[in-house]
């Protein structure tokens, strides 16, 4: 499960970070309510845990635009501001959850859990074509057939089952893929996409993933979809 946190507050960000991953999550943290915004429309969270106080746009307007984009994932608004008001502007701007600072770990743990719990089956997998990508078992399944992907295949394949015929570039699957810290570079994008083409032709799958210079990526399956 894969959970972006959205916090100016940076000591407090990468502690909640630092738990998130120590209890199994992968967890990624984002410092503004633009950047904010921008990560959480690549449409590859599980949860999106939301600061109202924050430079460039606040909570509220974070929260309410993804919404108007149609983007469902579950958002748990953090907040020092305890007012019934606030409570009511966060919920109507569309957060799933409001917990109010200072907070316990274990609070903030059981609201994680029971939001990622009433997803249910609504994260279990990703359809395009004729394909599915089961996210727990990592595999690409075409009718009986199906084939394991390693971790980095996944997680390119995901965000290309997510975006689907919107392109992905290749800057923004190094960046959430490899991670801004890595010395990866755009090489890296094409062989794991040229791995997952021979994965899916290995299965039959009607998916195509089509390159289109310097937009990036996208998906086309030979039926209509």
């Amino acid at each position: 499960m894969k959970i972006l946190i959205v916090e100016d507050e940076k000591v407090l960000a990468d502690s909640l970070k630092l738990m998130l991953t120590s209890k199994g999550f992968e967890a990624e943290a984002v410092y503004d309510g633009e950047s904010g915004e921008q990560y959480a429309m690549l449409n590859i969270y599980d949860l999106i845990i939301l600061d109202i106080m924050l430079p460039k746009q606040n909570g509220y307007q974070v929260a309410d635009h993804i919404r108007q984009k149609r983007n469902t994932t579950p958002i748990l608004m953090l907040t020092a501001r305890s007012d019934i008001e606030d409570k009511v502007e966060g919920l109507n701007a569309g957060a799933d959850y409001y917990l109010t600072k200072p907070f316990d770990a274990r609070e903030l743990l059981a609201c994680v859990n029971a939001l990622l719990r009433r997803q249910g089956s609504q994260v279990n997998e990703l359809c395009f074509g004729d394909t599915r990508l089961d996210l727990e078992s990592a595999s690409l399944i075409c009718g009986e057939n199906n084939v394991r992907l390693s971790a980095r295949e996944f997680e390119v394949m995901r965000m290309l089952m997510v975006s689907g015929t919107n392109h992905v570039s290749k800057e923004s699957l190094l960046t959430k893929v490899w991670g801004y810290d890595s010395n990866a570079v755009e090489n890296h994008v094409e062989v794991y996409v040229g791995f997952l083409r021979k994965k899916l032709s290995s299965i039959g799958s009607d998916i195509r993933i089509e390159a289109v210079r310097r937009l990036g990526y996208h998906l086309e399956c030979d039926k209509s979809c």
